[in-house]
């Protein structure tokens, strides 16, 4: 069995977590995200995303100080944040055990590397852009 075990937090401290995944039968994807939805909620060119399937996340500190965004017409998006300093937090479905976790939150490097930029054909201009990492104009298969 192989164990991804990540820890992150915000940047005023008031909100702590860890996520543990077996990933023996899965690889979680890190993607720069190049979205409309990701820029606003950022307020940068890109977001850059871990995304696990199959995880369990805990709240060490802080869940009280948590709000989230679901924007109504998206099928998939939402934001979470700290209430106190506003940094963004995972978003986790218990049910599916999916967590999306922004790697900025991380307080540790994640001992994974970015493997692609989606939604490039909504980059904008000024947003940085580089030919190593390969891109779709949606999610890859």
């Amino acid at each position: 069995m192989s164990e991804l075990n990540l820890e992150g937090s915000c940047l005023c401290g008031r909100v702590a977590y860890k996520i543990n995944a077996d990933t023996t039968a899965q690889t979680p994807h890190f993607f720069h995200c190049h979205c409309q939805r990701c820029r606003k909620a950022s307020g940068t060119g890109h977001t850059s995303l871990i995304i696990i399937e199959q995880c369990s996340l805990t709240w060490k500190q802080g869940e009280a100080g948590i709000a989230c965004y679901k924007v109504p017409e998206a099928e998939r998006f939402a934001t979470c944040f700290c209430t106190e300093c506003g940094s963004p937090l995972p978003r986790y479905d218990a049910a599916s055990g999916r967590a999306v976790i922004p790697a900025g939150s991380l307080d540790h490097e994640p001992g994974l590397e970015p493997e692609a930029r989606i939604f490039q054909n909504s980059r904008a201009r000024w947003s940085c852009q580089d030919d190593v990492l390969p891109a779709f104009a949606e999610y890859p298969e």
